[in-house]
């Protein structure tokens, strides 16, 4: 019986045919036929092999989910309000907490003290050990799961930080979750990018030498941050301090002391689902006399500190001790100039202007506190504005919600009544208002005030507070918009509005003395991450975008030898070593080395016949 023939792979059948047509259709010889396709099917393995690995790493380096307590409850379930509406209770060194939109008690805090400030330091100090020898990849898993959390939780962290601050959830959305997220997100993108070790030139006389700058971990940092968005201005330096190696401790204020704790515990649980130390975020908070502590620390390798002008003197003062280098980010006085040209787009400046002034209440360092317009196009928004202003309803759950505390309330009141008494017309609002449901909510009526001066103190000092300011320039022109929109001693983010073919618009751009600067937008630049600061009296430094990143580095210059390993090293000539035999025969041999490096052709010549007449 005859045994059945067993059927050739299809495989093996497809290569004996493509080796038949290479070789009968296009005469390429057998061999080359085996070989090409032998390191193709090599390359292609390679290519599979590294979308696996790469594949196995992105599973392993994924985000996570994980839980973390919840915020610490209100006593009585929410039901008790404060006797007093402050922080600072008569008698007692702990800080009371409580909801400005509603005098709702949140607890009591018991400040950190300097002993507490060194426990908090040498944990984060010790943590730092092991967290600056983790990779970008490790670093960029623990942002991915933070930002999962984030977006996962963003409700309770709007109440949260809005309970804690005043702040309506629209507009914790929109100054605690989305700015947070785009951080997180430029980070996990951009942030090794900015970190990786930088090739720089070299020249002629050094051409055996590579150049290179490195970004190294500082140690340990610190965050001095301010109350308007509890949430993202704690976590904002956690997120660079962390991506560039480092530990921080971050002091938060006493204002939104409750929730920091649940904040810093959202970082820490994404550190440890990867399974890193959480100790290198470290919370403090403590009263103002405490704080230089923390500032002067010889462990603290660099300071961040948002607020105002005159605490912002007390930290220079104290961080200079250790010789520590710091970062002020002082708020602005940030005018939104509307040129004539841009008379068509009106009703969306009206938009931009309500949002950039009214959001938070106006607790926003990059707020707009002066809308600076000319002629016709000054009246029409005026106009326009008028009912809008007088439209916003206050409350917790309304358009509008609560300052922080009420502890400028009569600085704005006679700021106002000044400016009136000297021109200024108020439209709206103009005072605190006692809130018929929440008698013991912090609530300034929001406030239109127009023809407004550059000598009047309202023009000059920051607000901080809802007030909407028009001022009515000369001209459209760049000078006059410039010379009102360049008087106050402030310089942080500056808008400007009009048509792209204007040729005031590009002048006035140039010609703003602002850190930032956003064109028929406002305050743009913080939703891309560029370097955030100002200049003059809104402080130095920048966070946030590479400059921020880098600066969380100590920058590590390195120069080595292109060819050592070919023995070619940087040599003394025996003109100039020590003992020098003769100077002017060293300065001649040291001349020709820098004609030779520098001059040109001719004189690159010449100085080769002046080094080896001086050898």
């Amino acid at each position: 019986m005859d045994t059945p023939e067993r059927e050739e792979p299809f495989l093996l059948t497809l290569w004996r045919d493509w080796g038949d047509y290479m070789q009968t259709s296009l005469n390429i010889p057998l061999h080359v036929v085996q070989i090409a396709s032998t390191v193709i099917a090599l390359g292609f393995s390679v290519v599979l092999i590294r979308a696996a690995n790469a594949a196995a790493i992105a599973t392993a380096n994924g985000p996570k989910r994980y839980t973390i307590p919840p915020p610490k409850a209100p006593p009585n379930n929410g039901k008790e309000t404060v006797e007093e509406a402050t922080t600072k209770l008569p008698g007692s060194s702990a800080i009371q907490c409580y909801a400005p939109a509603t005098g709702q008690l949140l607890g009591l805090v018991n400040p950190s003290t300097p002993e507490g400030i060194d426990r908090a330091i040498a944990a984060a100090e010790a943590a730092q050990v092991q967290w600056r020898t983790t990779t970008f990849e490790q670093r960029r898993a623990v942002l991915r799961t933070l930002k999962r959390y984030v977006m996962d939780n963003a409700h309770e962290i709007c109440r949260v930080a809005g309970l804690d601050s005043g702040k309506t959830l629209v507009d914790a959305q929109l100054g605690e979750i989305l700015v947070t997220v785009e951080k997180l997100e430029w980070t996990i993108r951009h942030g090794e990018r900015a970190l990786r070790p930088s090739a720089r030139p070299t020249n002629l006389l050094m051409a055996y030498k590579r150049n290179k700058v490195v970004y190294e971990p500082m140690g340990v940092v610190a965050a001095l941050v301010s109350w308007n968005y509890p949430f993202h201005n704690l976590i904002g330096p956690v997120i660079s301090a962390l991506f560039a190696g480092n530990a921080i401790v971050v002091k938060v204020s006493e204002n939104t002391a409750w929730s920091s704790a649940y904040f810093a515990n959202v970082v820490r649980g994404a550190l440890v689902a990867h399974g890193h130390d959480p100790a290198l975020v470290q919370t403090v908070v403590c009263w103002p006399q405490t704080a230089g502590h923390l500032t002067a620390h010889p462990s603290i390798s660099h300071v961040t500190f948002i607020g105002s002008q005159s605490v912002a003197h007390h930290v220079a003062t104290s961080a200079a001790k250790s010789l520590t280098p710091v970062v002020l980010e002082l708020g602005g006085k940030d005018p939104f100039i509307v040129l004539d040209s841009a008379a068509k787009d009106l009703t969306r400046i009206v938009e931009i202007i309500l949002r950039g002034t009214f959001q938070a209440s106006g607790q926003n360092c990059i707020g707009i506190e002066r809308v600076i317009a000319s002629g016709a196009v000054y009246d029409a928004l005026v106009a326009k504005l008028e009912p809008r202003v007088k439209a916003i309803r206050l409350g917790p759950d309304a358009d509008m919600g609560a300052m922080i505390s009420d502890a400028s309330f009569s600085r704005l009141e006679e700021a106002i009544a000044e400016a009136v008494s000297q021109g200024a017309r108020l439209l709206a609002g103009g005072k605190r208002h006692a809130h018929p449901e929440y008698p013991k909510g912090h609530y300034f009526l929001p406030t239109l005030l127009v023809d407004v001066t550059p000598t009047m103190r309202i023009a000059q000092n920051e607000c901080f507070g809802p007030i909407l300011t028009l001022m009515r320039a000369p001209s459209s022109s760049a000078k006059d918009m410039l010379a009102i929109a360049n008087a106050p001693n402030f310089g942080l983010g500056a808008s400007v509005h009009g048509s792209e073919r204007d040729p005031a618009l590009q002048a006035v751009v140039s010609g703003l003395k602002a850190g930032m600067v956003a064109v028929n937008d406002f305050g743009a630049y913080y939703a891309v991450q560029l370097p955030f600061g100002g200049v003059r009296g809104s402080g130095y430094g920048r966070f946030a975008g590479e400059e921020g990143l880098r600066g969380m580095c100590n920058m590590k210059s390195i120069i080595e030898d292109r060819f050592g390993w070919l023995g070619v090293r940087t040599g003394i000539p025996p003109a100039v070593q020590y003992p020098v035999s003769e100077q002017e025969t060293g300065w001649q041999f040291a001349q020709g080395v820098v004609e030779v490096g520098y001059g040109g052709l001719g004189r690159k010549a010449g100085g080769v016949g002046r080094i080896l007449r001086n050898m």
